[in-house]
């Protein structure tokens, strides 16, 4: 049993995926999960607290001030005992809550007093998923470390078809086991690089690309949930540091290649994650360049490749690289693979709009020498959970054979 001896709070909020938190209990009772439940007033409208009683085995706790709890302080003892909080379903009124401190109501106090790790397992219409104001608060949890799991696509209770289904009941039991145990990248040293770089032009003008980065933050933090020592070297990107991650900024491609070499000389895995423009222009002119009726000729050449210089090094450390296609995905990938001597490679196809560049989302397939293996679509966090966890795997068999 995967969760056996384990302290799990789950907090339940005013969501119409509530209904589905008694089988929830039950698939971490399941695992062995001692579990303790803690709901919100709204949350009582959509589920009974005598049914979560029932399955769980203890009372349902709702109040701040509990008169048959130590000192009358049942948010202190219950912060002390939990080993993880699971927030599930989380509103979008409760991550507002949770990015900006509140504490009203026992839920939002037990996540300010508690020192066990909080989940929230978000479920809410997809236009409030994609609302301005939940994805910003959405950014500053993540840099908090607060673990996110899903939200799914597809039709939701209010009719509308979108993300912001809360994971099925088992979903999220297997995924909370997977974090709490595997640690199997413990006492390993990872570099992650992430993002876009930027090619200067002139003092005003820039050559770039559309990655966010995403991906490549949500490797790093999936790699440092495994146990593993993380250097992030990030291009220019609109995203926070992750919490206890060591962070590089750099901007163009030649500087995040005298930075991965500075670092990989000691490391045992490396992701090149990032969007590396594969030319610069060959003179950047020191002032801004006029505009005139004729044209404008500029001469490129070619960026080092990151990558290969990696997996070239005498004592090379094992790598997995990024191909984004627009066709020919497997076969280009698999040409990158063998060409630049990879260990892995994870390719995505960038010609769907939904997923990959600037979304919230992404599919993959990766490669590897004698095998392969497909991701299929997954909310970035998610999706980079799998992949590292796949990483670690193969970097096992790599390293005793």
């Amino acid at each position: 049993m995967q969760l056996e001896k384990t302290n799990i709070i789950l907090g339940i909020t005013g969501g119409i995926a509530a209904y589905k938190t008694p089988d929830l209990v039950r698939k971490l009772i399941a695992k062995g999960a001692k579990v303790r439940v803690v709901m919100t007033e709204s949350a009582k409208e959509f589920v009974s607290p005598l049914a979560l009683q029932a399955v769980s085995g203890n009372p349902v706790s709702d109040d701040l001030l509990d008169k048959d709890a130590e000192a009358a302080m049942g948010h202190i003892e219950l912060a002390r005992w939990a080993d993880k909080l699971l927030v599930a379903p989380a509103t979008a009124n409760f991550m507002a809550k949770l990015t900006h401190g509140l504490a009203d109501d026992l839920l939002s106090t037990l996540c300010l007093a508690t020192p066990a790790p909080i989940v929230i397992a978000p479920a809410m219409n997809q236009q409030m998923w994609l609302a301005d104001a939940t994805q910003a608060n959405l950014k500053i949890l993540e840099q908090r470390r607060i673990q996110l799991l899903g939200p799914a696509q597809g039709e939701q209770a209010c009719g509308d078809v979108g993300p912001g289904r809360m994971l099925e009941p088992q979903e999220i039991a297997d995924l909370l086991a997977q974090q709490i145990f595997e640690q199997v990248l413990a006492g390993k040293r990872i570099t992650i690089t992430a993002g876009p770089t930027r090619e200067e032009i002139d003092p005003v003008r820039y050559l770039s690309n559309h990655s966010s980065g995403k991906m490549g933050y949500a490797l790093a933090i999936a790699a440092q949930e495994l146990g593993a020592t993380v250097t992030l070297i990030s291009g220019p990107v609109n995203l926070l540091p992750p919490a206890k991650i060591k962070t590089i900024s750099v901007s163009s491609a030649q500087q995040m290649h005298d930075a991965v070499m500075q670092t990989t000389h000691d490391c045992d895995i490396f992701i090149g994650c990032a969007a590396v423009a594969d030319y610069r222009v060959q003179q950047k002119t020191n002032q801004k360049i006029k505009k005139s009726d004729s044209e404008l000729t500029l001469t490129f050449i070619k960026n080092p490749d990151i990558l290969s210089d990696v997996a070239h090094l005498a004592n090379a450390p094992f790598t997995l690289g990024f191909a984004a296609e627009t066709q020919n995905l497997r076969e280009y990938a698999l040409g990158k693979l063998q060409r630049k001597k990879l260990n892995m490679i994870a390719a995505n196809d960038v010609s769907d709009s939904t997923i990959g560049f600037n979304s919230e989302q992404n599919a993959l397939s990766v490669f590897w020498s004698k095998g392969e293996k497909k991701l299929d679509v997954a909310d970035k966090q998610l999706l980079a959970r799998q992949l590292m966890r796949l990483v670690a795997q193969r970097y096992t068999e790599d390293t005793n054979d």
